[in-house]
């Protein structure tokens, strides 16, 4: 199958409409994508064209959408791009779609409390098949519960990870 896949950063410009079917639940809602350019001659950021486009999200990811997501919030989707078209009185109409597979906040426009979702862990506990973590390990700087689980969390060897300093959370410099 060749599906067009696209990454589009933008704007929910309505609340997201959860409807349940015979073979599942869909969520849809519009969004917004403005491109900023920079205008040489004003010396400053001006907005370029918006794209518009309905996005569908199916089934378990329908529900953390209409759960999450309102109007006016930043967000980033995930999917297939399609054409959804019509007739109408005027002849025939179309516009672009996504079907989503991933939905999410913008964290550089704000920050975000994740919530894991527990119905896809209830698979687990029933005898799914699930990967084996490495244990982890005692001496962890770790305490109470923020200790990671092992099939829950990352575990792994902490070398892997890169220690943060003030020179990490420095601004970047603007690219002009």
């Amino acid at each position: 199958m060749n599906d067009t896949m696209v990454t589009v950063v933008g704007n929910v410009v309505d609340s997201p409409r959860r409807v349940s079917l015979e073979h599942g639940a869909v969520t849809n809602f519009r969004m917004a994508s403005t491109a900023r350019r920079y205008d040489t001659r004003t010396q400053e950021f001006v907005d370029a064209g918006t794209f518009w486009v309905d996005v569908e999200c199916w089934n378990g990811l329908s529900g953390n959408v209409s759960a999450s997501i309102s109007k006016g919030d930043p967000v980033i989707v995930r999917g297939a791009l399609t054409t959804h078209s019509w007739e109408s009185e005027n002849g025939r109409r179309s516009t672009p779609r996504i079907r989503a597979f991933a939905v999410g906040p913008n964290l550089a426009r704000g920050t975000a409390e994740f919530k894991r979702d527990r119905s896809a862990r209830q698979g687990e506990q029933a005898g799914e098949q699930t990967t084996e973590a490495a244990p982890v390990p005692q001496d962890a700087p770790f305490s109470g519960d923020d200790r990671p689980v092992p099939g829950r969390d990352y575990v792994g060897d902490p070398e892997a990870l890169n220690d943060m300093t003030a020179d990490d959370l420095a601004e970047e410099p603007a690219h002009v």
